[in-house]
């Protein structure tokens, strides 16, 4: 621990006991922490980084999507939550898409009263056709249907930490969370808290809680990763790596969708450049005029392929349609869904238009040009200061300089195939219409949920997960932790402390993206996902024991590794037990059994259940009519939100 600035406390244990834990301080475990405060209940947070600027949108978001009862929004909750799964074929998240579209506004003004800026108050974009004059609401992407809002996200976080304050809610900063405590009662598996370790003095932290809520982030660092420039492999912040579920995984919670994964979007890894940092129109550079390289604009056209004369058409449904889908998670829908694109790639140089293209804001509106270049580039995560500052402090100037897009889309790179993330409404944990998992006490949000969205996403379900969890507290009797538990946990987390001259955590993540491409990358077959599988196993056994660690954050580095190969048994196990392609899935095998077809058109879900994996198949109507299901289950807070704006 030599020339380590902090009190080394390798091995010592500090206790907590509380009623409700939450695990991840991002916007989903903020929310939940702050539920089950205002529910009365004793609530420790727990947060690998600082909350104060922690979680994939620590630094910022640009919009606020499936805000449906915002007062300019013509879209239903209900008509949103259908629109979404069905443009996923079935594979999307019926319960908790409609918690989002039900509760994320409400989410969006609760932030506002504490603090986050929302709405256009400075009246900056005043006159915009984006804007509402009486709300002072900033509109995204269809601006006739006004679901989606633009706002300023890098206020919410810091306006999040001082309402757990004002809550005396505890709040652990500086600690990962490593393990799930549990306890096996008359047949059922419990929750009982968790184990952690503070990452810049080593110490130990058991805590013991009736109720937890998982509210950490997707899995990453699985396919790419780059051990020169690691703090470039993701477009999230390079700790969230899914340790929620390698936790989840170790003691028997459900999974589904987790052979699901798309090419390469948003990690770098020395393959692309940093996302939103080049001219494109998707996402949060929508709908920004693009030019080839001779300057010749390149056309909009709409969903039936009418080419569109001005920069407001782009953001309205074609005639005849009620409204389509962008932003966030869905970036290229289906044809019945479709908004304002421009043509296919492949059309465009058909018609003559020369590469490099080029996004070209100097010809749009002076509201939209600021918006984009301004709001949306600057809000959203790590663009503030890498793209906005970095670029303007550079000379460039929207108003009259042109930014080149490269790779396709706002992927700013051409993948290979095998380069996969989990990406796009991802798989993660199964749970009920509490967004309780099958292990009792235990719930989840955000990121932790199969088919995960954005940030009102992340909100919306932290909050509804709390409230359960809050009410769940009230029945379940707390549980001392097992001793053996805490005792193998304490010895795994410190034992690379005891490695002397070993390798490098990076080296045995570099290997185990290399066996994720190699094995588990474009196509699959059983005989590619075996050896696979035995892989990543024997890195496990033999490669990690291998590993060194000098000091605590080296030593929570590893620790990541080493969820990140449990996270990859899960993809392994999910690929084996899905046996014929699934184009929903991205999901392609050179094997594919296609009499299974039909007994796979379910969410196929997996459990490790002390060694054992467990498989099931549920229908993808599961959550039934989502009105009556979810109004039998929130009277009190429908009661409690009647006549707020």
């Amino acid at each position: 621990m030599a020339d380590w600035p902090y009190e080394n406390r390798s091995g010592k244990r500090a206790e907590y006991t509380c009623d409700v834990l939450v695990l991840g301080g991002g916007l989903a475990g903020c929310h939940a922490a702050v539920a089950a405060a205002e529910a009365g209940r004793r609530v420790i947070l727990v947060e690998k980084g600082a909350v104060i600027r922690s979680g994939s949108a620590g630094t910022g978001f640009d919009h606020w999507e499936m805000a449906c009862t915002n007062p300019g929004c013509r879209i239903t909750p209900e008509e949103m939550t259908e629109a979404l799964v069905s443009e996923q074929d079935h594979y999307g998240n019926r319960i908790a898409h409609y918690i989002e579209a039900r509760e994320g506004y409400d989410r969006l003004m609760d932030l506002e009263k504490i603090g986050g800026k929302v709405r256009d108050t400075g009246d900056e974009f005043a006159g915009a056709a984006f804007r509402d004059e009486k709300t002072k609401l900033l509109y995204a992407y269809d601006y006739t249907n006004r679901y989606t809002l633009r706002v300023w996200g890098s206020t919410f976080k810091p306006a999040l930490l001082r309402r757990l304050k004002a809550l005396d809610v505890t709040v652990l900063d500086r600690t990962e969370a490593t393990a799930l405590l549990y306890a096996d009662r008359e047949g059922r598996r419990q929750c009982t808290g968790a184990i952690g370790m503070e990452v810049r003095t080593g110490e130990i932290r058991v805590i013991s809680a009736k109720a937890t809520v998982l509210c950490m982030s997707r899995p990453a660092r699985i396919w790419l990763f780059n051990a020169d420039t690691p703090g470039l492999c993701e477009f999230r912040p390079f700790q969230s790596i899914g340790s929620g579920h390698a936790m989840a995984w170790r003691i028997g919670a459900e999974f589904t969708m987790m052979e699901k994964s798309v090419r390469g979007e948003f990690s770098a890894a020395g393959r692309s450049f940093p996302p939103y940092g080049t001219g494109n129109n998707h996402n949060t550079w929508y709908a920004a005029t693009m030019v080839d390289s001779r300057g010749v604009e390149i056309p909009y056209v709409d969903r039936d392929g009418r080419e569109l004369k001005s920069v407001d058409e782009r953001y309205r449904p074609a005639p005849g349609q009620k409204f389509f889908l962008k932003g966030g998670v869905i970036d290229e829908p289906k044809y019945e869904w479709r908004g304002p694109e421009t043509l296919p790639f492949d059309e465009l140089i058909r018609r003559g238009y020369r590469l490099p293209f080029y996004a070209d804001l100097s010809r749009m509106p002076d509201a939209e040009r600021r918006v984009i270049w301004g709001l949306m580039v600057g809000e959203e995560g790590k663009t503030k200061i890498p793209i906005l500052k970095n670029y303007t402090d550079r000379g460039f100037d929207p108003q009259k300089h042109v930014l080149q897009s490269y790779g396709t889309g706002w992927q700013s790179a051409a993948f290979l195939d095998q380069e996969r993330q989990l990406f796009g409404a991802p798989g993660g944990l199964m749970h009920d219409w509490d967004l309780k998992t099958n292990i009792d006490g235990l719930y989840a949000a955000g990121d932790q949920l199969y088919a995960s969205d954005c940030a009102g996403f992340a909100c919306a379900t932290g909050h509804y997960a709390g409230r359960k969890a809050a009410d769940a507290a009230l029945q379940l009797e707390e549980v001392c932790p097992d001793p053996a538990q805490v005792e193998n946990e304490v010895n795994r987390l410190l034992a690379p402390l005891d490695v002397r001259r070993g390798m490098d955590w990076r080296e045995v993540n570099m290997a185990c993206a290399k066996a994720m491409q190699n094995y588990c990358g474009g196509i699959r077959c059983d005989d590619l996902l075996h050896q696979g599988l035995d892989l990543i196993q024997s890195l496990r056994t033999e490669a990690l024991h291998e590993v060194s660690a000098h000091n605590p954050h080296e030593l929570m580095r590893i620790h990541e590794v080493s969820d990140i190969l449990d996270v990859c048994e899960l993809i392994y196990r999910a690929c084996l037990a899905r046996a014929c392609s699934c184009a929903p899935l991205f999901f392609e095998r050179s094997d594919s059994r296609e009499e299974m077809r039909t007994q796979e058109d379910g969410f196929l879900t997996l459990s490790n259940w002390d060694g054992e994996i467990r498989t099931r198949m549920i229908p993808h109507d599961y959550a039934g009519d989502l009105v009556t299901s979810y109004t039998e289950r929130n009277r009190d807070y429908m009661r409690s939100r009647e006549g707020q704006v």
